[in-house]
């Protein structure tokens, strides 16, 4: 079996990988992730998704890449990681009654050949009062997820409904692609060991 690489730093992306129990290692691909002007949130997770990939292709050509990013928009406002409290209270209150679009891009790639899929989840927030957005971040503190909520915690509580093909989308690795794309490289998690 060729070595696998997942091409980014989040814990969340190396949990969602181990579920499959194959091994791999982790390399951050050190990318600007930026949008560039007028770049469409579904364009710009494409884009950072390939990237990822092909940065960390460049670095260990003899094995499978696994670029994957995520992008939520409000409207046409792209959400972010929030990085403090006040910015996790901000997006929570414009978020609160209104639907959030999440685009997942996977990109898994080995030497020139490369796989795509774009994954659309679709999520409604419920009403929230202020008072509930800040007892949720006293519990979960999601600094560092787009949107400011841990969709596999305590914030699946925010939410009236998540509209998805795969509920590993919205936590920021597609599986059920993942593992097909991998299947199409000669890797079944499922095979017998031999």
């Amino acid at each position: 079996m060729p070595p696998i690489v997942l091409a980014s730093s989040s814990t969340y992306r190396k949990a969602l990988l181990a579920r499959l129990l194959l091994p791999f290692t982790t390399v951050s691909p050190e990318i600007d992730e930026r949008a560039l002007p007028h770049e469409q949130p579904k364009a710009l997770c494409e884009r950072l998704s390939r990237t990822k990939a092909n940065v960390i292709s460049g670095q260990f050509p003899d094995a499978i890449i696994i670029g994957s990013d995520q992008v939520a928009a409000l409207g046409t406002h792209l959400l972010g990681k929030p990085g403090n409290r006040a910015a996790a209270i901000e997006q929570l209150s414009n978020a609160s009654g209104q639907q959030v679009d999440f685009f997942t891009g996977l990109c898994v790639q080995k030497g020139s050949r490369q796989l795509f899929h774009l994954a659309h989840t679709q999520v409604r927030f419920r009403t929230l009062t202020l008072l509930e957005i800040n007892h949720y971040l006293d519990l979960e503190q999601p600094w560092d997820c787009a949107g400011s909520f841990k969709v596999e915690g305590l914030g699946i509580c925010l939410f009236d409904s998540v509209q998805s093909t795969d509920p590993t989308d919205l936590i920021g690795l597609p599986l059920i692609a993942l593992s097909r794309f991998l299947r199409e490289f000669g890797v079944n998690p499922l095979a017998e060991p031999t």
